[in-house]
């Protein structure tokens, strides 16, 4: 499913218009930004847990010619599905 069939969809059900429901979808998606970037969590009881999660820096490798590379640290939001999602 992709945004606009998210948006139609959420559209069909409420009965709001497809603007209204657009713009809350893009606030959601700002406030799960900023849980990511923060390092703090969100719990929708019966749907999950969104969780900011911080990746440190670490050393990889160039898989082209072999070198090492450093990775630098990397700030990311994680999802862990309540067990009412759970398939």
């Amino acid at each position: 499913m992709k945004k606009n069939e998210l948006i139609s969809a959420l559209s069909e059900r409420t009965g709001q218009p497809k603007k209204e429901v657009s713009e809350t979808l893009n606030a959601l998606t700002d406030v799960l930004a900023g849980i990511g970037s923060s390092g703090d969590s969100l719990t929708l009881n019966g749907f999950g847990t969104f969780k900011g999660k911080v990746r440190p820096a670490r050393t990889g490798r160039n898989p082209s010619n072999g070198e090492t590379i450093q990775i630098a640290e990397k700030k990311m939001l994680v999802f862990k599905p309540s067990s009412a999602l759970k398939l």
